[in-house]
This record gives C-alpha cells, sequence and structure tokens, in this order.
C-alpha cells in the first residue's frame, strides 16, 4: 500500500494524464458510495455525499476559473488529489464538512432568497413563453 501511494504521489507529481488520475480519484470512489448512499436507509450518509457533491461542484467552478494559473504550479494535480481526499475522508473534520459549514452554508444563508426569486421569476417567464409558442403553434397558420 505504501509503496502504491508513493508511485501514485510521483505520478500525479510527474506523469502524463495527471489530471485524468485526479479527477477519477475525486470522482470515482464518491459517486460510488453516493449511489450506495442513496440505496440505504440511513439519511446520514445521504447528507455526508450530499455535501461532498456541493463542495466538488463548488471546486469544479472556481477551479474552471483559476485552472489556467494554477496548472502552472508544480505539483498542483498532487495537491488537488490531497485536496479532494481531504473532502471524501470518512472523518468529522473532512474537508467538505469545513468548507461547507464555514464558507458555502454562510453565504448561501445570506444569499438564498435573492436566488429563489430570481429562479422563481425564470420560470413563470419561461413557462409564459412556452405557453405562448403552444398557443401560435396550436392556431395553425394563419389564413390569406
Amino acid at each position: 500500500p505504501a509503496g502504491s501511494a508513493a508511485f501514485l504521489g510521483l505520478y500525479l507529481m510527474f506523469g502524463y494524464g495527471a489530471s485524468l488520475i485526479c479527477n477519477l480519484i475525486g470522482f470515482t470512489y464518491p459517486a460510488y458510495v453516493s449511489i450506495k448512499a442513496i440505496e440505504s436507509s440511513n439519511k446520514e450518509d445521504d447528507t455526508t455525499w450530499l455535501t461532498y457533491w456541493v463542495v466538488y461542484g463548488v471546486f469544479s467552478i472556481a477551479e474552471f476559473f483559476s485552472d489556467i494559473f494554477l496548472y502552472w504550479f508544480p505539483f498542483y494535480y498532487a495537491g488537488k488529489c490531497l485536496f479532494l481526499v481531504w473532502c471524501m475522508a470518512p472523518v468529522s473534520w473532512n474537508g467538505s464538512q469545513v468548507l461547507y459549514q464555514n464558507i458555502i452554508r454562510p453565504c448561501f444563508l445570506r444569499h438564498h432568497q435573492i436566488v429563489d426569486n430570481v429562479l422563481g421569476n425564470l420560470s413563470t417567464k419561461a413557462l409564459d413563453a412556452a405557453s405562448s409558442v403552444t398557443r401560435e403553434g396550436n392556431a395553425g397558420p394563419p389564413v390569406p
């Protein structure tokens, strides 16, 4: 196990395709245990993995905007992989819990009402537009 971990660490630092390996580590195991959580009757594991996916999503969006700069740093993918492993670690102080409780949740609580209002308005406009298109489509072609 220690040899495998050392090889993986070195590969993430110097190997071709380190991005793919890192993303597989950050996605494959969490996806598998998320499916198991969905299929179990225990709600606690659902919350654990939903929290992971929220943090993973926020991280992915932040990485999209900063990746052009970050991937030039040596050992970026090794650091990213360690970050993702910390986020999924089976301890109460894992990255997902720490980041969600201290950053994401407070931000959500401050802004969720505004987002709900915007989404509600967009939903209403989309339904109105769809209804209008449906009415116009059912009217048939104009008579000359």
